[in-house]
């Protein structure tokens, strides 16, 4: 299981102060959507200049345009990319091909699917590498959680892997655990801690441990 940092609302110079810290605990450095709309590509390569060791995911949230948009990020350092799973089939597809051609994975983002199964199906037949649960900051706000999708999703899924996004916590981490993502993707349950340090080798003991049983 791996532990994915999503950067958002954070600059690019705090989050090299604080990966410089923490980059050994952390498996993928996501370059969240409010990163790049602000820093472009160039976040992009600078992290992944910085830290070559740690994958980089670029969570493009492609819509359209799938060759043309994922190609800029892989040339920048990207490992990943994120694509919508509600875009066009097309969209998608061209996305696929065109990382694939780089030696590198596509991650769907299911928010706002509402038919988990169905699409999670679709999907896997695209050729996408990773799909992903995702509750948004707003739907959090009104108490929503990527649970009970993720355990839809783990359901439905065949042969690829599964990604949970959406205020994941330590407090609600033993709850994930139990369903085993493949990657596990963490923000401000780490970001906005007292302690970003002790609170980052506390998901990483705790996911190796479980990992271990």
């Amino acid at each position: 299981m791996k532990l994915q940092l999503a950067l958002d609302a954070i600059s690019l110079e705090t989050s090299i102060t604080i990966l410089d810290q923490i980059y050994t605990g952390i498996d993928i450095i996501e370059a969240g959507t409010p990163f790049i709309l602000r820093y472009g590509e160039s976040c992009v390569r600078a992290l992944k200049e910085r830290y070559p060791d740690v994958e980089v995911l670029c969570d493009a949230k492609i819509m359209d345009a799938g060759a043309f948009e994922s190609e800029g990020f892989m040339k920048a350092g990207g490992d990943w990319v994120t694509v919508m799973a509600f875009t066009d089939d097309a969209t998608i597809r061209d996305c696929v091909q065109m990382v694939h051609s780089y030696g590198k994975r596509v991650m769907a983002d299911l928010l706002c699917v509402a038919d988990i199964p169905k699409r999670a199906a679709e999907l896997e037949a695209l050729g996408v590498d990773c799909i992903a649960v995702h509750t948004g900051v707003d739907q959090q706000a009104m108490g929503g959680t990527p649970l009970e999708d993720l355990r839809i999703l783990k359901g439905a899924l065949k042969r690829k892997m599964a990604a949970v996004a959406g205020g994941i916590s330590l407090k609600s981490l033993d709850a994930y655990l139990q369903l085993n993502p493949d990657i596990l993707i963490v923000g401000g349950g780490i970001l906005n801690s007292g302690d970003i340090v002790e609170t980052t080798l506390a998901f990483r003991r705790r996911i190796d441990a479980h990992q271990n049983r």
